[in-house]
């Protein structure tokens, strides 16, 4: 994917997973990486990847628009083109950015990864009362009469 790019949130992942994301990307290609390292650099590749675009339609955008370029080079079809791919790569970014975002929330720090959870077994104690005696069969039955 996009591993040699740089994305805006490469600070972010710093932080919550401990390492540079070259060192991430190693961390996730083996068979004991958590899920959550593998989900967040896939997005983090796609944000990547995204931002190159928003990047190269804003250049585009910005050299048609270069004021030492003859009027006569400007096209509105080709702007409102780049207005609309621009505006798709930025939804695309934001959308990146947010899920990756949640991604990183629910991941715990470093420093609780490495620690293994303890829980304590609860042992449940009552006190049983005595059985009542069962009520005999007809107990609260009433008789019909008969005529």
């Amino acid at each position: 994917m996009s591993r040699d790019k740089a994305s805006t949130m490469d600070t972010d992942l710093q932080k919550v997973f401990g390492n540079p994301v070259p060192e991430l990307y190693e961390a996730a290609s083996g068979h004991d990486a958590p899920p959550a390292l593998a989900r967040a650099l896939e997005l983090r590749s796609f944000l990547a990847l995204t931002e190159e675009q928003v990047a190269r339609v804003r250049d585009r955008v910005h050299a048609d628009m270069d004021p030492a370029r003859g009027m006569g080079e400007l096209s509105a079809d080709t702007l409102r083109f780049d207005a609309q791919w621009l505006e798709a790569a930025l939804e695309a970014r934001d959308g990146y950015r947010a899920a990756l975002g949640e991604v990183l929330r629910t991941v715990r720090p470093p420093a609780q990864q490495a620690r293994p959870v303890r829980t304590a077994q609860l042992r449940a104690t009552a006190t049983l009362h005595p059985p009542v005696a069962p009520a005999p069969q007809r107990a609260g039955v009433a008789w019909a009469r008969r005529p």
